[in-house]
């Protein structure tokens, strides 16, 4: 049976505008009058269908307070001085938090905090409201209960948002469907195994020395491309669910055959479950995949070319820097929203690190991620993100998802192999680069790495297109070292299919990594 692989999302944050409407306000309603999450996820597809995103500043403040008691009650708390007037998007690697400005910036935010806080708890004491600890972004993540709390906040002129960081549409019938948040986010996991019935040539290609190479390469010219470069020299984070201990094509076979001279690197970066009351929420200690959506994008991308039988990725002889920020696809807990934040900021800060590939994402965006991936762009860093991949109650209504929305993430998504979008791809003005994933004819997708042996698997969806695509960005990379990140865009732009036009839907299509390299 075929596994596609879904990140089941919704939208985008941007700016800090608020958006007011004819119901209820926040001042007028009583602190324990608490939205439904029927109301708050009303909000959300409304905001949706209207603007193509969401943003939890056009939310009301009872919205927001409501999502908050609605949730684990973390907020991201994005500040700055009052007197800062510059484009933070552009200087956030920049900033010193521990400049007297952005310093007292954040004890002022978090004192404002602190005495509205304490009303409920005189016992209260200000560790006691953090959530997590952040040493590198102007953010406070803080545990809120006081709806008056949010109405200092979004009225303070060091405040740049508010932002639950736990809610989640619910989905119990407003989209159609009964479809639960937990089988949405676990329908990404648990898959990654190895695919029965694949046959040559019809699914795969034995290359020397003994390695499977996936249907769809051709498509993109990798074959002829391997040629000329075959990633050394670049490394790719993949942010994602980890890495299968199990797998050795990851381990001890990494440099075996035609791959050598590389290397894989497990980090960690997402948080403890269970964080409230307990002060700051823990770095969990391992980086194993308990999912498989992790192992199969690094195995689409990164996988060695060897006698082993297994699958080859696009860029065998690039390095891994796995990076396990999320416990599924689906970014829905405070806990991922920080994982992914800090992962990103792990990114700016590798100097040794290239590329960041993303085939996760939120339902409701958080702008602290948006900060991250401003963080890791900023120093350098070309990031790929997913398009969306979306079934039962998110398909068909909303385009291209969060983070991929952003202009300095290049977003991704996948087609058939008859030039049509795949059955679950996400599609908009926002896609760059396409990937052929997809047969019309019978479903059969990419082949990737399953969590241990050497029988491929096959993924699907945006995520292994924007896998894909970032291990030919590293073929382009390094083929050419000199190159700046926007030149390597280029490259990839100009050697791609609607070239000089760009499709609404598709960008500038499909790649042909052959011609890109030269």
């Amino acid at each position: 049976m075929q596994k596609l692989i879904p990140i089941v999302l919704l939208a985008l944050l941007a700016g800090c505008t608020k958006q007011v409407d004819n119901r209820l306000t926040s001042e007028e309603a009583p602190q324990d009058e608490i939205l439904s999450r029927q109301s708050i996820d009303a909000t959300i597809k409304k905001q949706v269908l209207e603007t193509g995103s969401f943003d939890w500043s056009k939310a009301n403040t009872l919205e927001v307070w409501s999502a908050l008691q609605q949730s684990d009650k973390a907020i991201a708390v994005g500040y700055k001085p009052a007197s800062y007037t510059g484009d933070l998007s552009q200087t956030i690697q920049d900033i010193d938090l521990n400049s007297p400005d952005w310093k007292n910036a954040r004890e002022q935010v978090l004192e404002m905090v602190y005495q509205s806080e304490r009303k409920r708890d005189a016992g209260l004491t200000k560790s006691n409201l953090y959530a997590y600890e952040e040493n590198t972004l102007p953010v406070l993540y803080l545990l809120v209960e006081q709806k008056e709390t949010i109405v200092q906040l979004r009225q303070s002129g060091l405040v740049r948002y508010t932002d639950p960081m736990g809610y989640y549409p619910e989905n119990t019938g407003l989209f159609g469907t009964t479809e639960t948040i937990a089988t949405m986010s676990s329908s990404g996991c648990g898959s990654n195994v190895s695919e029965p019935g694949l046959s040559s040539p019809a699914d795969f290609t034995t290359i020397t020395p003994g390695a499977k190479q996936s249907w769809n390469y051709g498509f993109h010219g990798i074959p002829n491309a391997w040629a000329t470069s075959t990633g050394t020299g670049r490394k790719v984070m993949v942010i994602d669910t980890g890495l299968s201990p199990n797998q050795s094509l990851f381990g001890s076979l990494l440099n075996s055959g035609f791959s050598n001279g590389r290397t894989v690197e497990r980090r960690v970066t997402l948080r403890k479950p269970g964080f409230l009351g307990f002060g700051y929420g823990s770095v969990e200690s391992s980086t194993n995949d308990g999912c498989g959506h992790g192992t199969s994008m690094a195995g689409a991308a990164l996988s060695p070319r060897n006698s082993s039988g297994g699958p080859v990725g696009v860029a065998y002889n690039a390095s891994l820097v796995s990076v396990r920020a999320s416990a599924d696809v689906l970014i829905n807990e405070s806990r991922e929203n920080k994982g992914v934040a800090d992962a990103l900021i792990l990114a700016g800060n590798r100097s040794d690190v290239h590329i960041v590939s993303m085939s996760i994402g939120n339902i409701t965006s958080n702008n602290n991620v948006r900060d991250a991936v401003n963080y890791a762009y900023n120093r350098g860093k070309l990031i790929f993100a997913a398009a969306g991949t979306s079934f039962g109650w998110s398909a068909g209504w909303f385009g291209v998802v969060f983070p991929a929305n952003m202009s300095n993430v290049r977003a991704v998504t996948g087609i058939q192999d008859d030039g049509s979008r795949c059955d679950a791809c996400h599609q908009g003005n926002e896609v760059d680069f396409v990937v052929v994933m997809e047969k019309d004819s019978n479903g059969r997708t990419q082949l990737s790495t399953a969590q241990s042996g050497f029988a491929p698997s096959t993924v699907g969806g945006s995520s292994v297109a924007t896998a894909t695509t970032s291990a030919i960005a590293a073929l382009v990379w390094s083929a050419n070292p000199g190159l700046s990140r926007e030149q390597v865009v280029s490259k990839m732009i100009t050697s791609s299919s609607n070239y000089p036009g760009r499709s609404g839907n598709f960008g500038w299509g499909l790649i042909n990594a052959n011609t890109a390299v030269q």
